[in-house]
């Protein structure tokens, strides 16, 4: 799955734990009729995915959905989700990658030009 949008908010990696979990959350703003603020999380070694990145771009994350079951001292079982991200990618490079591509001829520019008749062309050895 992927979520496109407009980054909002870039968190610091914050670690939790002895072993040392390693967390990163990102807010992208989607940008249709009713806009979104879908908060993603990066875990462990792909917090630094989020290095190159700013407030004000426009990005697709890769993610997955993530549900946990916990059950607390109660005894009553609770559900929690979250969104993972695996992959970023900066979309506005691709947009501005495709600026500056020239412009492409008319179809009237590939056709055979009026005075163009194949029988005066006929040089082929067989």
């Amino acid at each position: 799955m992927e979520v496109q949008g407009r980054i909002k908010m870039i968190d610091e990696t914050k670690t939790y734990g002895n072993n040392g979990f390693r967390k990163r959350e990102v807010v992208v703003t989607t940008e249709e009729q009713y806009p979104q603020h879908i908060l993603v999380e990066f875990v462990q070694d792909k917090c630094d995915l989020l290095n190159s990145y700013s407030v004000g771009q426009m990005v697709k994350i890769s993610i997955n959905l993530r549900g946990r079951e916990w059950v607390n001292p109660q005894g009553e079982t609770k559900y929690f989700n979250s969104i993972q991200g695996w992959r970023i990618e900066n979309l506005q490079a691709e947009q501005s990658a495709s600026d500056n591509m020239p412009p492409v001829p008319p179809m009237e520019a590939f056709e055979p030009a009026d005075d163009y008749n194949e029988e005066d062309h006929d040089d082929l050895p067989f």
